[in-house]
């Protein structure tokens, strides 16, 4: 042994890197027509009725009714004036082979697009859709004893989320499986990410920014004034969304 060596010598294992799975869940901006100064005007008008909830938050172009975003050039302005308002955009979503080729030119990513639901409002009395059937697979269950709170997200990975509150404006709530509200919902709910088209949420007044079960969304301007807001269920019939008051 050498002097001033331990007899027994540790020996550390690099580690430089770990790969680990993480859900996130972006906003979707629809553009119809062109990026123009009136686009960005009616962007503004719109970011400040919710200064906090778009702020910094993953955004994707939806390019479906977009005009004139073709090219490199064109997407990069429009990328550049989005991250201008603190908007974190990063892919884009329903575009031709051109602009997804254009688009990774300017570095953002193509990601397969949400689809908008159709929406049925249905009243207790009366014909109604059927709910699909409960799901018999284990699922864990994460609860949330407190209210979530404006800028908060929570995220239960492998099952059904409970909230023992409310859910503020800009907050999201996201479940592979349910979302039970026991409260008011004002932010975003999205129940079923993983493609589950039983999944449902359950809350007990409605005042939700969005509504999405297994990539079918509906956003609150969408809902109308005639949608059941108190004790409601949402779930899907086919391409439809439906909310049912449980009263």
């Amino acid at each position: 042994m050498h002097p001033g060596k331990s007899a027994t010598q540790k020996v550390a294992t690099l580690k430089p890197l770990q790969i680990r799975g993480r859900s996130f869940t972006a906003v979707a901006l629809h553009l119809v027509g062109r990026p123009d100064a009136g686009f960005f005007d009616a962007l503004d008008a719109r970011l400040a009725q919710v200064p906090l909830f778009f702020d910094n938050a993953p955004l994707v172009i939806d390019l479906e009714q977009a005009e004139g975003l073709d090219g490199v050039d064109a997407i990069l302005r429009l990328a550049d004036g989005l991250r201008a308002r603190n908007l974190s955009v990063f892919g884009v979503q329903s575009g031709t082979a051109a602009q997804a080729e254009a688009a990774a030119a300017a570095g953002l990513i193509s990601l397969p697009g949400g689809r908008d639901a159709a929406l049925e409002r249905v009243s207790r009395q009366g014909s109604r859709p059927e709910p699909p059937p409960v799901r018999e697979v284990p699922q864990a269950t994460k609860m949330v004893t407190q209210p979530v709170r404006s800028g908060q997200m929570i995220f239960a990975d492998r099952g059904d989320l409970v909230v023992v509150g409310s859910v503020s404006s800009g907050a999201e709530v996201i479940a592979t499986g349910n979302i039970h509200i026991y409260g008011r919902l004002r932010g975003r709910a999205l129940a079923g990410v993983n493609g589950d088209t039983s999944a449902r949420i359950f809350c007990h007044a409605l005042d939700a920014e969005l509504l999405a079960i297994a990539g079918l969304y509906r956003t609150s301007e969408n809902l109308g004034p005639d949608t059941p807001r108190d004790n409601v269920q949402v779930w899907l019939d086919g391409e439809k969304l439906c909310i049912e008051s449980l009263k």
